[in-house]
């Protein structure tokens, strides 16, 4: 049976169902953003995104990818007030384009946001191995922490949302705070170019390595989309996701533009790229150290490694909810659509994400052994953060595109082509101007891998092409053989809900007939 005061929506029990009612706005709104990982973006990626690519335009670059992400947003926010499922992209897509569609996204998604956090991980044990380096004067090797933040993150992944977001929300509202320290010093204290305002002329976009660019600043934008896996643990789901998503995009865009301004300005506009390329993640704390001081330096430090830890911790909720969403549903096995009894957090899910995280980082720290010939000190970083980084990118860039037109389907099925014509149209142009930042980003592959053979260049983007072939050949494979389990394909609870109201129908009328 239902149940009224629980809050669990499904008629299967406590098992198959999220706990309700578990975050407020506030707390969901630091749950995503946590995800953009602000000092970690400030400190890690804008240098990169300056140096590597190149792009001195990369403040006007926020403000582009706002609009096209705000645009995205006015649809997809309408669709979280419609469905509610922690699968989220694969559960919007499927309802809007179908269930092989939905099975490929499901795939893409999972693939996708562990890259990310593949990512990060190999920069969290680069960035804490520096630190024992430097205050302590230990050699500890980057996989050793790493595989200490796995096990740590696993860990809290198993209690309550509510706990998490409290970890997640004293961590983003401390590393916003030193950003924001960080940002006003460099504004009042200009190289000798003075606050120029360079950064936004379009001019300053041109180069070979805007696509790689964009797909790394949209990159910074990740946890946004979020917003929607946490549907089932929110509190009115209906109005607190649109505004949680509207809200974290519009930070995100203003706060991404001015920081990367401040450290253009603090830098100078002509001398940002070189510095970027000679200083790379240490280019933040250097400019820091000379503006502010040293003792402020050693805190934004070890804040940036908590940051980190804020972002993985936020990645593993994800994936672990979309884990649980295709167990649910049928897409992976049974098992991992159950809760943790105690605290009603999906468990399989995230002791999934714990292993395949710990399997990775270990297979990377092997294949780049210290005593290899050509070992790579830097490797965590250029390879495993940027490489990996951007692939996950790249496949977001690829959901958010596609669930553009999804949210079209999804409308013009149910009828409502007229009232909804302004979405409609915000998602058009958002889908499209999406699919050209895709291609510029497979496009620009090249530069990510400079020296390291074409073959790479086209190996990492054909991830995100394999799990999409991958996921649309076992969409249409479930189709043939188990449709039952197609049908299902983005109806998490209300599925259970048409099974309860069958078996009522089918008890009813043995009960009348007897």
């Amino acid at each position: 049976m239902l149940t009224g005061n629980s809050g669990i929506s499904t008629f299967k029990g406590e098992e198959r169902a999220l706990r309700a009612d578990r975050l407020g706005m506030s707390g969901l709104l630091l749950s995503v953003v946590a995800a953009s990982a602000p000092l970690m973006v400030v400190a890690g990626v804008m240098p990169t995104t300056y140096g590597v690519m190149g792009i001195v335009g990369q403040p006007l670059l926020f403000v582009i990818l706002g609009v096209v992400l705000l645009l995205f947003s006015v649809g997809y926010a309408e669709m979280s007030r419609h469905v509610h499922n922690a699968g989220a992209f694969y559960a919007y897509i499927a309802r809007g384009l179908g269930g092989t569609a939905g099975a490929a996204a499901s795939l893409v998604a999972l693939v996708s946001y562990s890259a990310m956090q593949f990512a990060v991980f190999g920069l969290f044990g680069f960035e804490i191995s520096g630190l024992f380096q430097t205050y302590l004067d230990t050699t500890v090797a980057w996989w050793i922490p790493a595989v200490l933040g796995v096990l740590a993150v696993g860990a809290l992944g198993w209690l309550k949302i509510d706990v998490n977001a409290k970890v997640l929300g004293v961590l983003l509202l401390i590393e916003i705070a030193l950003v924001v320290i960080f940002d006003v010093a460099a504004i009042g204290s200009p190289a000798k170019e003075g606050l120029s305002m360079h950064a936004f002329d379009p001019s300053t976009l041109s180069g070979a390595g805007l696509g790689t660019a964009l797909c790394f600043c949209i990159a910074s934008f990740v946890g946004f989309e979020q917003s929607p896996v946490y549907a089932e643990e929110t509190s009115r789901p209906q109005v607190v996701v649109a505004r949680v998503t509207f809200l974290a995009v519009t930070f995100v865009a203003v706060f991404f533009a001015i920081s990367s301004w401040a450290l253009s300005i603090a830098a100078g506009p002509s001398q940002i790229v070189e510095e970027s390329q000679k200083q790379g993640p240490g280019l933040l704390f250097g400019l820091s150290e000379s503006i502010i001081g040293a003792t402020f330096t050693d805190v934004l430090h070890v804040l940036y490694v908590t940051g980190m830890f804020a972002c993985l911790l936020s990645f593993h909720n994800v994936v672990a909810r979309y884990a649980f969403a295709m167990g649910r549903e049928g897409l992976l096995p049974s098992a991992f659509g159950r809760t943790n009894p105690n605290s009603g957090a999906p468990a399989f899910g995230s002791l999934l994400q714990t292993l395949v995280s710990l399997g990775f980082v270990v297979a990377f720290a092997v294949t780049d052994s210290s005593a290899a010939a050509d070992h790579d000190p830097t490797a965590p970083v250029l390879k495993l953060f940027t490489w990996f980084g951007n692939v996950g990118a790249l496949g977001v860039i690829v959901l958010l595109a596609t669930a553009s037109f999804a949210v079209i389907g999804y409308f013009v099925r149910r009828g409502a082509l007229r009232t909804q014509a302004p979405r409609i149209a915000a998602s058009a142009l958002a889908g499209i101007a999406l699919i050209v930042i895709a291609v510029y980003a497979v496009k620009d592959f090249d530069v990510l891998v400079a020296g390291d053979g074409s073959a790479v260049s086209w190996v990492l983007p054909g991830i995100i092409g394999a799990a999409v072939v991958g996921g649309l050949v076992y969409g249409a494979v479930l189709r043939a053989t188990r449709p039952e389990v197609h049908a299902r394909i983005g109806l998490g609870n209300e599925a259970f809900r048409i099974e309860q109201a069958r078996e009522s129908a089918g008890t009813d009328a043995e009960t009348a007939a007897s």
